[in-house]
């Protein structure tokens, strides 16, 4: 069963493999001219499609064609020569043409997540007894196509995260006159408001202390894209299990079920 139809890998092979640079099966400077042959860009490729598809680690989705360590270090490799950031601008502009950006309503917020690896943005989870965890602050248009993101670690607020957020709409090149932000109550601050004046930005802020409407005007796109991502990469904490009939999918002590 292939993670995603051969209709629309195809394409996006061919878009990626354009973006990749030339490089030979063999490495010529090697001394002795006879060592492994490297593992196809296309391999990898794949494995990645499948990571993101299946929401499984990359030793879970490791065979005999090639290891975790090489689509991790190819992986990298691509990050470090700009290859997944000059594909994402391209499926937003390929995306705008064809069916349009709603770039006059904005959404941003954040999330926290996981990071049991740590790395840069790693930090102390306020929220899972300070164990490290990053910020997610994702920026959305009015439709919810994701266009960016700001990765911190988990203890720093929402708000200081919207000025580097909306920073990335640059990139986006010309931006309509009137744009309207959408945030929930943990922006609710003059210094959020001041940002926004100072971009020349509408911002529609929930206040703090005010129950939220069950559909929260725009900001539900951003809240269901951060949903979407967790589910890519669940939490190490929740227990799928069989368990009495069911399917478990909390601490077996917390489950209303009450497993045993």
């Amino acid at each position: 069963m292939p993670a995603i139809p051969s209709w629309l890998l195809e394409p996006l092979w061919d878009q990626f493999a354009a973006l990749l640079p030339d490089r030979p099966v063999y490495d010529p400077a090697h001394p002795l001219g006879c060592h492994k042959p490297r593992i196809p860009d296309r391999i990898i490729f794949e494995k990645l499609i499948q990571v993101l598809r299946f929401g499984c680690s990359y030793e879970s989705i490791a065979d005999c064609t090639c290891s975790a360590t090489t689509i991790r270090e190819r992986r990298s490799e691509w990050i470090r020569a700009g290859i997944f950031a000059r594909l994402k601008q391209i499926a937003l502009d390929a995306y705008d043409r064809i069916v349009g950006l709603l770039l006059q309503d904005l959404a941003v917020d954040g999330c926290i997540t996981k990071a049991p690896g740590g790395g840069d943005c790693a930090g102390p989870s306020p929220v899972d007894r300070r164990k490290l965890g990053m910020k997610r602050s994702l920026l959305v248009e009015g439709y919810g196509i994701p266009l960016d993101r700001v990765l911190a670690p988990a203890n720093r607020h929402d708000s200081p995260l919207l000025a580097p957020t909306l920073d990335k709409l640059d990139d986006l090149g010309p931006l309509p006159d009137d744009i309207t932000v959408h945030l929930d109550a943990g922006y609710d601050s003059q210094k959020t408001r001041d940002e926004l004046t100072g971009r020349g930005m509408t911002g529609e802020i929930a206040h703090k202390g005010d129950r939220a409407p069950i559909q929260a005007g725009q900001r539900w796109h951003v809240e269901h894209d951060q949903r979407l991502a967790q589910r890519i990469q669940p939490p190490a904490a929740l227990l799928r299990t069989q368990r009495g009939g069911h399917r478990c999918v909390l601490r077996p002590r917390r489950c209303h079920h009450h497993c045993p």
